[in-house]
């Protein structure tokens, strides 16, 4: 008998348009994966909008401290600058040393005009202060040889150091009590007048020399012989000097009121501020120095 033939496979539906969608092997983690990765961004997003703003306001910080810290520093050396530690002198405020239109004492050769004895003493009555009676001025004298107003060593330091000319009066006090000579040594510069300056004081105190005064008539000769009260200061290339003694020729106590006033009316009022002023014509040039005001002492009468 013939065999039955095979029954005929299903037919195949024909194929549609419609694009076939392949199906994870794991649905649930990769739709983990598709849900969790927008929001890694929104967080990198967020993290690293974060991190700008901490790293803008950090920065903005730092500077300001910078800042600050410059200010503290620059403050720190302004103090410094402005207050001077302890053990540092305080400086002083500086004068100009030749004004303008003026006249530079410091050295000769800024200071050329030589002095004269109209000059030193303009009249023969010197009025110092106002309101008191003036000092007769008995004799004046201008002399290139500096030895005449002194003796010793005292004389030789001065021609040493090349003091070309002393200028010199002998004065009455306005009591009459006293005789006083009193004068300028001329030196090369300020720093030779401070040498003859410290070294008079050691030659006082060791009777290796003295200042001279100078006899005007009417019995006067006791001002070149008497003991004496001496008085000096340095003033630019110049050095001012007074000797006072006491018209009767008796010793001059160390403490006498008197003799003090005379000093520092002939030194400072009248030779440093009137005449030495005067010729730096301003009144500010070389102003003597604070180690040399006020600078004096005894020396004895000749025999």
């Amino acid at each position: 008998m013939p065999q039955p033939a095979p029954p005929m496979p299903a037919p195949v539906p024909a194929a549609t348009n419609r694009p076939t969608v392949p199906i994870p092997a794991n649905p649930t983690a990769r739709a983990g994966d598709v849900s969790e990765l927008p929001r890694a961004r929104r967080a990198d997003r967020r993290n690293g909008g974060s991190r700008f703003w901490q790293t803008l306001v950090g920065g903005a910080a730092v500077l300001l401290l910078l800042s600050l810290t410059g200010l503290a520093v620059a403050a720190l050396l302004d103090e410094r600058t402005a207050t001077p530690s302890a053990g540092q002198p305080t400086p002083q405020p500086s004068e100009s040393s030749t004004p303008a239109g003026g006249t530079d004492l410091d050295s000769r050769d800024t200071d050329q005009a030589t002095l004269t004895a109209k000059e030193v003493f303009p009249t023969k009555d010197l009025v110092l202060t106002d309101g008191k009676p003036a000092y007769r001025v008995l004799k004046t004298q201008a002399s290139t040889k500096c030895q005449v107003a002194a003796t010793g060593e005292i004389a030789d330091l001065l021609v040493r150091l090349g003091c070309n000319q002393v200028v010199r009066g002998t004065l009455r006090s306005p009591d009459g009590d006293h005789l006083i000579t009193a004068g300028l040594f001329n030196l090369t510069d300020v720093a030779t007048a401070q040498r003859v300056r410290d070294r008079i004081r050691p030659l006082l105190d060791a009777r290796q020399g003295r200042f001279r005064g100078m006899a005007a008539g009417d019995d006067t000769e006791v001002v070149e012989k008497a003991a004496a009260r001496v008085a000096w200061q340095v003033r630019g290339h110049y050095v001012a000097y007074c000797l006072v003694t006491r018209a009767d020729g008796e010793r001059i106590p160390s403490d006498d009121a008197a003799a003090r006033e005379i000093m520092y009316d002939m030194v400072e009022l009248h030779l440093n501020r009137a005449v030495l002023d005067r010729r730096a014509a301003a009144g500010t040039a070389g102003q003597p120095d604070a180690e040399s005001a006020g600078d004096s002492a005894g020396q004895r009468g000749t025999d």
